[in-house]
């Protein structure tokens, strides 16, 4: 049964809890396959093995709704962009009015020794009361509305963690401050010493400022994929007659001519029709330099048209431009969870409720032996038992185990983005770090893909039929080869023979038939096939051409050998830099292609590749590839249809732009400027992003280790030390910010300009 994909907003999510409470309950319904959550983003895919209907998307917003959290359908990025903008903005103001009563109420608890007595209660303590229920009752209901929502599904977040802390916080102070007309209440109350009212209300403060910069944090990390999708214009000047009029983007056909003037962006892709221009394509592709267009050129959607009006022929409908594909492999990495992070998510959902029992112990403890465990402590057992589970509730919310992958991945796959690094499955991003080997196609990859054909040396009969009859096999090929062949044809103006029933011989060429005679154009080894017995000195001769880095492609006709064409294919600028600098990584290089070996050796000795794998047929690549991945992790680099299954073999596989679809559907990442270079780069993010991840990782885990011994006082009969509730507050929000603020120091990563220009 085909599945389909339902899309949710998600709101109130907080921390990796939520996230593992989301998917619980919706992976908990019938008919739902898969689910990933996205803290960041905020979004939600479901895999359902039923269609979409309003009945199911109901019943899976009923779900994420009943656990506590908010959902509605998806709206458009951009605008849920501004909504979150506004959100950010409220969250600011509830902050000021937190802080605004917490001070006095701290003021009060903790500097003012005595203000008198107000009836039978004490004045000081009462109005620290009247200050903190405020900051408690409004400013933290969403906490407690959500907690509770939680707690009724079984599962446990962040906002438990804040509720129950606040809330013990608040009874136990309150209690104390209404002590004289209470009572019922056990003497221990009355004469404690100790409230507070600052640690319920500093916690709440602390955790809003926290989820506050947090917010505004995350706005920053999906900036690279909003910057992307402003780039879409909603108009478009379409020509029609002598004139032009507006007309909606999204209205306009493939094939329509639109004028583009000097400083518009290019709406749709297209083909330039007439006009000569410069264009920045530095927002699709990171190339800092304009690129000069001339008709016939291809422009993209998303660049701009600097100098001059163009006109230009539409390609592609609004959601099938470049553009469109670039944003929607950004998001589909976005919502894809690496595994580290699936660990992380299983780690959090279970972590809250191991907190909570910790917690209770240690209160236990401290109540039942603190006169044991500190004599010399001025609180006594009851206060020090609520300190302690205050603090050690408050200081466990894994709101940073939580942000520390996503955050990193969002901020990562959108960098990548920005300079042309389109990054499709999220596992490759985590595996590109690891690469210990890269195996490179030749032609396409380390060459430019665009081979001429140099020499034509014939052996029987005349050009024209060796050439013709070349071009008619080739006719369906997309290989670079059979476009140099073509090429050759096209200038030379013959009229190409009707060849039939062509068959492809994978590696070695094609057959078909001509005038009830076969005809083949290929390789030393389809000729040996095909006639038997082969010119003597022609293998030597064909080697010698391979020697000079030229394919020497044979043509037969019946039991004639015709001749030959070379073809020469220029190496990329950046190739040799490339491979230097995969070297200085640490990383093997292999070049892997069906060339010959004189040809592939001298390619690999121009750009210093010292493992050379000649030879190979299509199918035998993938062979290669899974061999060299038994011992370490191994990027494919490639472009052609010859590449597709070695493309996904391997753990990383990288496409580029300009290749074949098969191809750039089989990879993982795909190179929208085909540069070698921008392949180092795409395994330089990876590795960069990873590295973010683990500090991340690193801070959250070890903020918890040293904050929750302290929190739980452990440490205390020997150093004295306990942290309060305020500080623990504080302590938690650092952490969820610290872990943000790191993920956003990528925004500043970029590929190396001296390898792009191809000098390392």
């Amino acid at each position: 049964m085909d599945k389909a994909t339902l899309q949710l907003s998600v709101t109130g999510m907080t921390c990796g809890a939520c996230v593992a409470s989301v998917e619980r309950v919706l992976n908990g319904l019938e008919g739902v396959a898969s689910v990933s959550v996205n803290l960041p983003l905020e979004k939600a895919v479901i895999t359902l093995d039923v269609p979409v209907n309003d009945i199911e998307r109901a019943r899976c917003m009923h779900a994420v709704e009943s656990a506590g959290f908010g959902a509605s359908e998806l709206l458009p990025p951009l605008q849920v962009r501004q909504d979150n903008e506004a959100q950010v903005s409220q969250q600011g103001g509830q902050v000021m009015l937190a802080f605004a009563l917490t001070v006095p109420v701290f003021i009060l608890s903790m500097l003012v020794d005595d203000l008198g007595t107000f009836g039978p209660f004490d004045t000081r303590l009462l109005l620290a009361m009247l200050a903190a229920l405020p900051v408690y009752g409004y400013c933290g209901a969403a906490f407690h509305r959500h907690a509770w929502a939680s707690l009724r599904k079984g599962t446990a977040n962040m906002d438990v963690l804040v509720h129950l802390g606040t809330t013990v916080a608040m009874v136990w102070s309150s209690l104390v401050t209404l002590s004289p007309v209470l009572s019922f209440l056990p003497a221990f109350v009355g004469h404690a010493d100790h409230v507070f009212f600052d640690g319920a209300a500093f916690i709440i403060a602390f955790v809003l400022l926290g989820n506050y910069l947090e917010a505004k944090a995350k706005l920053k990390a999906t900036d690279a994929v909003h910057a992307l999708m402003r780039l879409q214009p909603k108009e478009a000047w379409v020509v029609e007659g002598e004139g032009t009029v507006a007309v909606p983007v999204d209205a306009i056909a493939r094939g329509t001519l639109l004028k583009v003037r000097a400083g518009d962006t290019v709406p749709l892709d297209a083909v330039v029709e007439d006009g000569t221009a410069l264009m920045d394509e530095s927002m699709m592709t990171g190339e800092s330099f304009p690129v000069r267009k001339k008709a016939g050129d291809h422009v993209t959607a998303g660049t701009v048209v600097m100098d001059a009006t163009l006109f230009v022929r539409t390609t592609a409908l609004v959601g099938d431009t470049m553009l469109a594909k670039v944003i929607r492999l950004v998001d589909e990495a976005q919502m894809g969870k690496a595994p580290i992070q699936r660990l992380v998510d299983r780690i959090a959902g279970v972590f809250v409720p191991v907190v909570v029992g910790a917690a209770i112990v240690a209160s236990a403890v401290w109540w039942l032996m603190a006169d044991t465990l500190a004599p010399t402590s001025t609180m006594a057992g009851s206060e020090m038992a609520v300190m302690v589970l205050v603090s050690t509730l408050v200081i466990a919310c894994p709101c940073a185990l939580g942000l520390a992958t996503p955050t990193a991945l969002v901020v990562g796959t959108g960098r990548g983005a920005r300079f042309g690094l389109l990054i499709k499955g999220i596992e490759a991003l985590e595996q590109a770090h690891a690469t210990t080997t890269v195996v490179l196609d030749k032609t396409g990859t380390v060459t430019a893909g665009s081979p001429r054909v140099s020499h034509i040396e014939l052996l029987d009969g005349d050009v024209e039929e060796l050439v013709c009859l070349a071009s008619a096999l080739e006719a369906e090929s997309t290989h670079p080869i059979a476009e140099a062949v073509h090429t050759s044809w096209t200038n030379m103006g013959y009229a190409r023979p009707d060849v039939k029933d062509v068959q492809t011989f994978p590696g070695m060429g094609l057959v078909g038939s001509f005038e009830g005679e076969a005809v083949a154009v290929g390789n030393l080894e389809l000729m040996e096939v095909r006639l038997g017995e082969l010119p003597e000195g022609l293998e030597e001769k064909v080697a010698n051409r391979a020697r000079r880095g030229v394919t020497v492609v044979l043509v037969a006709n019946g039991q004639r050998l015709l001749g030959w064409l070379e073809i020469s294919d220029r190496i990329r600028e950046t190739s040799a830099a490339a491979v230097k600098r995969l070297k200085q990584l640490g990383i093997e290089v292999v070049m892997l292609t069906g060339d010959r070996e004189e040809v592939a050796q001298t390619v690999a000795d121009t750009v210093g590749i010292t493992n050379v794998v000649a030879g190979v047929k299509p199918d035998e690549k993938a062979e290669h590839v899974r061999r060299l991945q038994e011992n370490g992790v191994v990027a494919m680099i490639g472009d052609g249809i010859n590449d597709a299954a070695a493309l996904s073999v391997a753990k990383v596989g990288i496409a580029m732009g300009a290749g074949s679809e098969i191809a750039l559907e089989s990879a993982d990442i795909v190179l929208v400027r085909n540069d070698l270079a921008d392949a180092v780069a795409a395994l330089e993010l990876g590795r960069a992003t990873m590295a973010r991840i683990r500090t991340n990782l690193a801070w959250a885990f070890g903020y918890n280790l040293i904050g929750l011994p302290l929190a739980m006082g452990v440490l205390f009969p020997w150093t004295g030390w306990l942290l309060p509730p305020a500080f623990a507050a504080a302590a938690m929000s650092l952490s969820s910010v610290s872990v943000v603020s790191n993920s956003l120091l990528l925004r500043w990563w970029q590929p190396s300009a001296k390898l792009r220009s191809g000098d390392v």
